[in-house]
């Protein structure tokens, strides 16, 4: 499938990611966070301090950008800082090597030290979210993937999971929040739900063709009622050159969607005149899977990927203080000091 057509993005005086009132407030902060900016205030101490930021292992860096939104916030709405907070970071979608410093913030301590829990969340859970997109498109390629992992997190994170997939390869991702994030329209057609209730896909397939924008591509369901191929070929008929593709997703009850499949459904549709007609496999898969569809050579135009992308583990980021005042200093085990990295780029706070 290929990209989806741009969505308009946030208005200039919008960030894309909107920061939350809970993280702002602290609430999300790990406790400790709290009591050590009250301590600091009791005792009158607020050096100015650089913290470096990295990954435990290597990856598709996701969430710097949604955290330079928080830090633009932070550092925009404080009471003037003196001297003025510096921040450099990489970009979200850089390959990151394991150690390496992705983000680096020079300010005083108190304007910030109260959202690294959030910070390293952010980059934590989206970076392995990328991650696994990234490794997901490469088993697949050329052949193109779409995030449809939604259903499998949170909704209050669905939109950055799908933003996520993106920067990680998929040319497409299931819900608007996640896709407008992306700058992306949203991707899919119907549900079974859609086609269980008309009661025959061929109906199903046509009321959507009535009603759906005619920019979304008509993609349709064929496991639900009877042979794929069988409902391939009916759908193919009913709504010829306006059929974009069929889906299979045939469940694991009856043996999954097989390379065998795939080739039976692509060689009838041929012989019928439908030779336009894409094929989209979803259900279960992983970078497994997808390695025996292509090492089977089964014709697959797309391939929707759900869990195997929003079920990734986080990768860790620690941030660590190298300097106080001026002075370098570290925790035993690691190089008190900036630690040099020429990939680092300086973030303007004010935009």
């Amino acid at each position: 499938m290929t990209r989806q057509p741009p969505r308009p993005g946030p208005s200039p005086e919008e960030p894309r990611f909107p920061p939350a009132s809970d993280v702002l407030s602290g609430e999300t902060a790990d406790v400790y966070f709290e009591r050590a900016q009250r301590i600091l205030a009791a005792e009158r101490m607020d050096p100015v301090v650089t913290m470096e930021i990295f990954a435990r292992e290597d990856g598709i860096l996701c969430g710097a950008e949604e955290a330079i939104s928080y830090l633009r916030r932070i550092f925009g709405t404080a009471p003037t800082h003196d001297p003025t907070p510096v921040v450099e970071s990489l970009t979200d979608g850089d390959a990151v090597a394991a150690k390496e410093v992705v983000m680096r913030i020079a300010a005083r301590y108190s304007a910030f030290g109260l959202y690294e829990t959030a910070i390293l969340g952010i980059l934590s859970q989206s970076t392995g979210w990328a991650t696994a997109a990234r490794r997901i498109v490469e088993a697949a390629a050329p052949t193109p993937v779409i995030g449809f992992g939604a259903r499998h997190v949170h909704p209050s994170v669905a939109d950055q999971m799908d933003y996520a997939s993106v920067i990680g390869g998929c040319v497409g991702a299931s819900t608007p929040a996640g896709a407008r994030l992306a700058g992306l329209a949203p991707t899919g057609t119907m549900p079974h739900a859609l086609i269980l209730i008309f009661g025959d896909t061929v109906r199903a397939a046509e009321a959507f063709d009535r009603h759906i924008d005619p920019h979304v591509p008509r993609i349709v369901l064929v496991d639900t009622f009877k042979d794929e191929a069988e409902e391939s070929l009916r759908v193919a008929d009913a709504l010829g050159d306006r059929l974009w593709g069929v889906r299979l997703d045939t469940p694991a009850e009856r043996g999954r969607v097989t390379a065998a499949l795939v080739k039976e459904v692509r060689a009838r549709l041929d012989q019928a005149g439908h030779p336009n007609v894409k094929i989209v496999v979803s259900g279960g898969l992983d970078v497994e899977r997808i390695a025996y569809f292509k090492e089977a050579g089964a014709p697959v135009d797309s391939f929707a990927v759900g869990s195997a992308i929003s079920d990734a583990s986080p990768i860790d980021f620690t941030g660590d203080l190298k300097e106080i005042d001026g002075r370098p200093i570290a925790k035993r085990g690691r190089i008190p000091g900036r630690t040099e990295n020429p990939r680092l780029r300086p973030v303007d706070l004010s935009a």
